[in-house]
């Protein structure tokens, strides 16, 4: 037989797979109905185990085992997804846990950040919230997090990224540990200055404090000086030094606005390398609410320690045409070499498609927990 003939057997054998494929998701569909009525979950984890040791032990070879394998897990994870959005069509799907609102700030709020007075955190809060917040500052992330969880604050600031040196890894665990959730975000360019007591000259300077990040990405700059680099707990407390030293041996790396606050004069704007670095922040709060225009959802959860685990996760996005643009993964407390991955996503928590997705993923991932949509 030549090609052609072997490829007209092979669409003979395509549209009968296609049309037995067919004849199996309208039977899945009844299945969903049964379980409308009944209430069974649509993931019967042992069940398709079973199903995947039978279909495999029909083959004749280890190659077709592993093939048959990896095809029925296909089909029978379209087939829950269909199961999914039949349910959800019934009403059957059950409603998210959050509150849409109009607007997230009514009245007088109190809001907290993380540093010194001076602090990017500080300029995103401002940003965010507008000159005249109810704010207060805490030393570390977690004093943030325990502020908005115990309500002695109403929203927290937290750096989140940035675009030069990745994640803040701190941020995200700790997302996971507290019941706590993403409202908004605020994106702050970070444009780090050279700042000294009023008169200094730079051959005045010895000394230059600053926060370690921000000392690596002004190294360029400062390489050109025979200056001693001290790495501080934040650029505000950096600035705050220098102002109450009150010496011109000293200089700090921090914003503008901290120059402003602590009475500084800025000898160079711009010292970091990057002309495009920001910060993106999140705006944090213990009440499950979202705004009805938000446009992003972050989750996070853990999968089995499994060959394709993750990828049968992801395939709810696939299935449900939304857009995933971020994910992260963060090891788990001791469990050695497990993961919980952290995703954001385009969408509304109205949205049928984004309820659609979280129904599956919350009955076939661990631990799957809305983070919040802004």
């Amino acid at each position: 037989m030549d090609l052609t003939d072997l490829r007209r057997q092979i669409d003979v054998i395509d549209s009968q797979i296609v049309e037995l494929y067919e004849k199996r998701m309208e039977i899945s569909s009844q299945v969903a109905e049964y379980k409308i009525k009944t209430g069974k979950k649509v993931f019967d984890k042992a069940r398709e185990e079973e199903k995947l040791r039978k279909v495999k032990a029909l083959t004749h070879n280890e190659f077709n085992s592993h093939g048959i394998g990896e095809l029925f897990e296909q089909i029978m994870s379209m087939s829950r997804k269909l199961q999914y959005r039949l349910l959800a069509e019934h009403g059957s799907i059950g409603k998210l846990p959050f509150i849409g609102v109009d607007n997230l700030v009514n009245g007088n709020v109190r809001v907290v950040f993380q540093g010194a007075e001076g602090a990017y955190s500080q300029a995103a809060m401002i940003r965010y919230f507008g000159e005249q917040v109810n704010s207060f500052h805490v030393e570390s992330f977690r004093d943030a997090m325990n502020a908005i969880d115990e309500g002695s604050a109403d929203f927290a600031v937290l750096p989140i990224e940035n675009s030069t040196a990745g994640i803040v890894s701190e941020i995200y665990d700790l997302l996971a540990e507290f019941e706590n959730y993403i409202v908004g975000e605020q994106i702050i360019q970070i444009e780090h200055c050279l700042m000294a007591v009023p008169g200094t000259d730079l051959s005045d300077i010895r000394t230059v404090y600053s926060h370690p990040q921000s000392l690596m990405q002004s190294a360029r700059f400062l390489n050109q000086y025979p200056w001693q680099q001290v790495s501080m707990q934040n650029n505000a407390f950096a600035a705050k030094k220098v102002s109450q030293d009150k010496n011109r041996n000293q200089a700090a790396i921090a914003g503008e606005y901290a120059a402003k606050l602590y009475g500084l004069e800025i000898l160079k704007k711009g010292v970091n390398q990057s002309s495009t670095n920001s910060t993106r922040f999140i705006i944090v709060t213990n009440q499950k609410i979202f705004r009805t225009d938000a446009k992003k959802v972050s989750i996070c959860f853990e999968v089995p320690h499994e060959s394709g685990s993750l990828y049968h996760m992801l395939s709810h996005f696939i299935y449900n045409n939304l857009n995933m643009n971020r994910i992260e993964s963060r090891p788990i407390e001791d469990r050695n070499w497990e993961y919980r991955f952290f995703i954001d996503f385009d969408g509304n928590l109205s949205d049928s498609s984004v309820k659609n997705a979280l129904r599956g993923l919350r009955e076939e991932a661990r631990n799957m927990r809305i983070l919040g949509n802004y």
